[in-house]
């Protein structure tokens, strides 16, 4: 913002080099402030000295101040939908006469703004985030559940076979268990 308003500075300071005392320190002072906004800021001790006593630099200074505050205002309004539709007239009543009375220019004047699919969408995220949350996570318990069914099965046949081997003997679990 700083580089486009000592742009601006420079290109007012030559009309009016004459008319103050404080011009060509002026000029001076923006020059240095251009070529050094990217490494400096404005609290540096002489841009401040210089602020303080010079009115030119005082009113530039607040007009670029207004100037940032409006646009951080015009950022955080939503706009109203119509606002394409109101735009278009006024555009259309710059226009030539024979240019206004044309049918596109018509439908320029009636033109509302049509939302992307994914601003209609939009709206549904939460939603959807939800349920692929709540789908992940049936997904691993069921994964959860057949890897320990799997091993609560082949321990349970273990115990059996410990089992059957203790009361039975070795020779009737081999006939059970291969079969």
């Amino acid at each position: 913002m700083i580089t486009t308003s000592t742009n601006t500075y420079k290109e007012t300071s030559f009309a009016s080099t004459a008319q103050s005392p404080h011009s060509n320190k002026c000029r001076q002072i923006r020059t240095r402030l251009h070529r050094l906004v990217s490494r400096l800021s404005l609290d540096t001790g002489w841009a401040q000295r210089h602020i303080a006593n010079c009115p030119r630099c005082q009113q530039r200074l607040v007009a670029v101040g207004k100037v940032e505050l409006a646009l951080s205002l015009v950022k955080s309004q939503r706009h109203h939908l119509d606002l394409l539709m109101r735009a278009n007239a006024q555009a259309v009543g710059v226009l030539k006469h024979s240019l206004r009375e044309a049918p596109k220019a018509e439908k320029l004047k009636q033109a509302l703004p049509e939302p992307t699919l994914s601003e209609q969408l939009s709206k549904y995220k939460h939603s959807a985030a939800n349920v692929a949350a709540c789908l992940g996570i049936l997904f691993l318990m069921k994964i959860g559940i057949f890897c320990s069914m799997n091993s609560f099965q082949t321990r349970g046949q273990e115990v059996l076979k410990q089992y059957y081997t203790k009361h039975v003997g070795q020779d009737l679990v081999d006939e059970i268990f291969k079969t």
